[in-house]
């Protein structure tokens, strides 16, 4: 969630773009065939392992999100995301963000620290020669020379200076053999692109200083870089993100829903790894809220309990099936996207686009159980959990 926040956590940068287009920007219905699942190359190549070359910055040139996200999973208990975006606007106008965002454990005696988040915009930004590695003034996400390991500095806002290394531990990849969903009537000359691609399994290291001391973020990662070639609400009106971490496994999904102009349909993506391998990958996954109850400041259906599942097969062609399921307790946060947006634009954006951006985010104090069934062989292992709904239109 690029995503978050596109809505890229993913979910933040929708704001960006959001504002720039929001006057007449109401798409006609096209139906679901003016959108090419990734799914459609899933039922042949359910995944590809990632190259080098698949995790270089595309910059468009056009309309677009694009962003690197790492989700950090600490020993100590504290949950974090370190993040930069690159958006374009119609090709007029280039901005680079640098977002962090720290949610506390619980402490002892009940009370807990409020959440930490930082928003910051780059100067000068620019890529290597390869672009697989981005800096700015104060910022540098850098991918190392065997394409194992980024390290993530930031020095721009003195309540989060980052400095961490996410370092691969399994294999990366992308459903299908590009990870590209296409929107646009022609299939042959689509107007607009998504795409995801994981790391699933990282080890962290290092820290994130805020004005109160370092937080040491040792422990593991989730790597994602997604681009969205079109507007964020032309592409998905609302996301379900998941991202399990446990001794054993990872299990990453990502899944969005078009808006009706491309037939309200379902995209999903994920897969489950463990140390060096990966397990299962692909489009074959759901996500579903199995119990909300209405928001009734927005109206949305905020979920209370989920269920989520992956299909796939292994490389020796087992069948795989595995089920994350249970509460979600009480909400990390509710991200307002539009709250800092002059109220004259809101309820532009509001009435004219029915854009109505809200991000829920969780992880369960209860540790969830992890249940994957590989062949006859059954396991069941506990971790954490951290998930997002986002509703957008």
């Amino acid at each position: 969630m690029l995503f978050t926040p596109e809505v890229f956590s993913h979910s933040y940068v929708l704001l960006s773009i959001i504002v720039a287009n929001v006057a007449g920007t109401q798409e006609p219905i096209y139906g679901p065939s003016a959108i090419q699942s990734v799914a459609n190359q899933a039922q042949t190549t359910p995944y590809t392992e990632l190259q080098p070359e698949d995790l270089q910055w595309t910059a468009m040139e056009s309309t677009c999100v694009e962003t690197q996200v790492f989700y950090l999973t600490a020993d100590s208990g504290h949950i974090g995301m370190a993040q930069v975006i690159y958006s374009n606007v119609a090709g007029i106008r280039t901005t680079c963000q640098f977002n962090t965002k720290i949610f506390y454990p619980n402490q002892s005696d009940g009370n807990k620290t409020p959440n930490l988040w930082s928003s910051d915009a780059l100067d000068n930004h620019g890529f290597d020669s390869r672009k697989l590695s981005f800096y700015a003034d104060g910022c540098a996400v850098t991918l190392n020379d065997d394409a194992t390991a980024y390290t993530v500095k930031s020095a721009i806002n003195e309540s989060s200076i980052v400095n961490l290394t996410v370092s691969r531990l399994a294999p990366g990849f992308h459903v299908g053999s590009n990870g590209k969903s296409y929107f646009g009537t022609d299939p042959h000359h689509p107007w607009g692109t998504m795409r995801h691609a994981f790391w699933p399994r990282c080890h962290v290291e290092g820290n994130i200083i805020t004005k109160e001391g370092p937080i040491d973020f040792k422990g593991r990662g989730l790597f994602i870089h997604a681009l969205q070639g079109m507007k964020p609400h032309h592409a998905a009106a609302k996301w379900s993100f998941a991202d399990f971490q446990s001794p054993t496994f990872s299990a990453i999904m990502m899944e969005y829903t078009t808006p009706p102009s491309y037939g309200s349909t379902v995209v999903n993506v994920g897969g489950i790894v463990k140390d060096g391998e990966i397990i299962c990958a692909g489009a074959a996954n759901t996500a579903v809220h199995t119990e909300v109850h209405e928001d009734p400041e927005t109206e949305w259906p905020e979920p209370k309990a989920v269920q989520f599942r992956w299909s796939g097969k292994t490389k020796a062609g087992e069948d795989v099936h595995a089920e994350l399921a249970g509460g979600l307790g009480q909400r990390l946060d509710k991200v307002d996207v539009m709250a800092n947006v002059p109220g004259f634009v809101k309820t532009l954006v509001g009435g004219v686009v029915g854009t109505k951006p809200y991000i829920y985010q969780y992880s369960p104090q209860q540790n969830l159980e992890l249940k994957i069934k590989m062949g006859s062989d059954e396991t069941v292992e506990e971790g954490v959990l951290f998930a997002e709904a986002t509703f957008i239109s």
